[in-house]
This record gives structure tokens, C-alpha cells and sequence, in this order.
């Protein structure tokens, strides 16, 4: 498989779109040099692309456009309830980047957004000026890879570096960047921060073929293993578990790899989460797409569709037990 860096600087976004505000910031200017034979088209604000009617998202993703935009307002937002806070009451999300180079199935955003093309934010300063005057106030648990992949995205626009070097000396935030890639030669000069987790999904190979078009378990693993060793922290996230014929043997295998390789002892913590997502979004993806992901018939629990109550109990019962012979109860974390 070629690397996540080959595969996306071979085959650069045809067009890039530029709002005319930013077209001088310097991130501006640091992706389109990687980007010599793109057109670059200037635009005004970034949502006369991103958000014009009748799009045709499928098409979209098989070509997908750069927009680079400025954010104006609303750098942080709550997470939402359908996520693991770990306990911390002050769990925000950042969206410098939305939308994902990687177009897994069962991905939310597919339902959030009418266009498949992916937006940057070039404006980071002031992110970090909101997060600032946050910290003045309370801790801050953030996840700023919550819409996309940043660590896949690194090679295009350096936004975890940037995160990295910021956190070092914020002792009240903790961050949480979540990612499927395998893009560690990006990152592997930074210094590790006690206060930055790498969260990588991880799901069975058998999951990652039919649903995913991510690099693949082995590969990820490999990229897990380097990280520890580097002393980053690392949590593993098993989410979304997807109901599939032969379930139990399928994710059993995979567990069971997965300790085989990583060593138990060096994992932060483990959360695992069935699939569910907001009505709404799930509406919306059903109008695109037509597969075993958007056909199946969930059930309503509360602002979501997700499995029967007695389905998804007996999944995270299944898979939590598994868990249990390698990681302590108290490290790992259900929704």
C-alpha cells in the first residue's frame, strides 16, 4: 500500500478554491507551493463553494477540491454527548479542517455536509487566542480532529505541529487528536507532550476492507508501535463496532491480534463504542447512498439511530470482556 504522503502529494487537489481575505496568510501560502499545478480559483467567502445547491457528493469524493477559507466565529464547540468525555466536563471540539481525505462508510460527516470537498481554516492564531481565553477560565480537554484527520492531513497544511508546540506550555489543556493514519514520518521530530493523546481507531481488518478506504490494520499497528516507543501517549479507540455476520469471532481475532502486537501495559486507556449517529445526519446520508451501513434498521435512542438496546449491550459486553483479559476494567471506556 503506498504511504498516506505518496498518495496524496502523487495526485495533488486539481483546483484549489482561495477566499481573496487570506490569500496572503502564510499557511495560504505554504499549501498552494506544495500544489504548483492546481488552478487556483479566488473566491470571496468559502461557502460559495462548500455550501452551493445540488452537489453530487459521490462524484465529489472521487475528486475532491481544496477550499481555503478564514474562520470568522466559532473556533470552539461543545463535543457532542454522543462521544466519551472521559470524565472531563469541558470537552470542546475544533474544526480547522472539515471534511476527511479518507471516506470510510459509516462517517458522520457524510451526513453533516453537502459537499465532500475539504475545507482548511488557514487562520489558526486565532484558535489558539479563543483557547487561550478559555484556559483563563477552566481546563480544557480538545479535540481539534474531530471533523477530519489531522495527523493524515499533515503533510498538506502542519496543523498537529503547530498544536504540538502550542500545548507544551498550556498545563490545563489536554488534547486529544484522533486519527486513522499511518503518517508518523510527519511527526516523528516532535517532542512528545504529557498533555497530547494520539487516539487511533482501530477496527477489524475484515471492517476496514468493507467499509473503509484507510490504511490497514497492520500498517496502523506498526505506526502504534513507533509512537509508544517515542513516548507519546496513546489511547485506542474500537468505534464504531458494526454488527456483521460472524461478530463474535471477528472481533475476538482482532483483540487478540491487537495485544499481540501493542503491549498493554503502554496503552493509555481504550474506549469502544457501537455505531451511532445523529438522526438527522443518518436522513441525509440515506438520500446519497444506498449500503449496509445506511439500510440497516437502527433503532431511535434519544437524538440518534443506533442498534436495539439489547444489541448493542451485547456487543459492548462481548468486546469489553475481551478487552478485560489484556487492559484493566478502570482503563476502559464504553458509549
Amino acid at each position: 500500500m503506498k504511504s498516506l504522503r505518496t498518495s496524496l502529494l502523487s495526485k495533488p487537489f486539481s483546483h484549489i478554491y482561495v477566499e481573496k481575505e487570506i490569500i496572503s496568510h502564510e499557511i495560504t501560502k505554504e499549501i498552494l507551493k506544495k500544489f504548483p499545478n492546481s488552478q487556483i480559483i479566488t473566491v470571496n467567502h468559502y461557502k460559495e463553494v462548500f455550501s452551493r445547491p445540488r452537489q453530487n457528493y459521490k462524484l465529489q469524493e472521487l475528486s475532491k477540491k481544496l477550499i481555503l477559507a478564514k474562520k470568522r466565529e466559532k473556533f470552539l464547540s461543545p463535543a457532542s454527548s454522543l462521544c466519551q468525555n472521559f470524565g472531563h466536563p469541558y470537552f470542546y471540539y475544533a474544526n480547522l479542517i472539515v471534511n476527511c481525505i479518507f471516506n470510510c462508510d459509516y462517517c458522520f460527516l457524510k451526513g453533516m455536509y453537502s459537499s465532500a470537498n475539504i475545507v482548511i481554516f488557514v487562520n489558526i492564531e486565532d484558535y489558539f487566542k479563543e483557547i487561550d481565553e478559555i484556559l483563563k477560565k477552566h481546563p480544557l480537554y480538545l479535540s481539534p480532529s474531530y471533523e477530519t484527520d489531522l495527523l493524515a492531513m499533515e503533510e498538506i497544511v502542519p496543523f498537529f505541529s503547530r498544536f504540538v508546540n502550542y500545548a507544551y506550555s498550556k498545563e490545563n489543556l489536554i488534547l486529544e487528536v484522533r486519527t486513522k493514519s499511518v503518517n508518523y514520518t510527519a511527526i516523528k521530530n516532535l517532542k512528545p507532550s504529557p498533555n497530547i493523546i494520539l487516539a487511533w481507531t482501530l477496527l477489524p481488518q475484515e471492517i476496514i476492507e468493507r467499509y473503509e478506504k484507510t490504511p490497514n490494520l497492520s500498517l496502523r499497528i506498526n505506526t502504534i508501535k513507533r509512537a509508544i516507543h517515542d513516548g507519546w501517549k496513546v489511547r485506542l479507540s474500537f468505534d464504531p463496532i458494526i454488527l456483521v455476520e460472524n461478530w463474535k469471532e471477528i472481533y475476538k481475532k482482532f483483540i487478540d491480534y491487537i495485544f499481540s502486537e501493542i503491549p498493554a501495559s503502554k496503552i493509555q486507556d481504550i474506549t469502544i463504542g457501537v455505531f451511532r449517529i445523529p438522526k438527522e445526519y443518518l436522513k441525509r446520508m440515506r438520500k446519497k447512498f444506498e449500503n449496509e451501513i445506511t439500510l440497516f434498521p437502527y433503532v431511535e435512542d434519544i437524538d440518534a439511530y443506533t442498534y436495539s438496546s439489547s444489541t448493542k449491550e451485547e456487543l459492548l459486553n462481548f468486546i469489553s470482556s475481551k478487552v478485560k483479559n489484556y487492559i484493566p476494567e478502570d482503563k476502559i471506556y464504553t458509549i
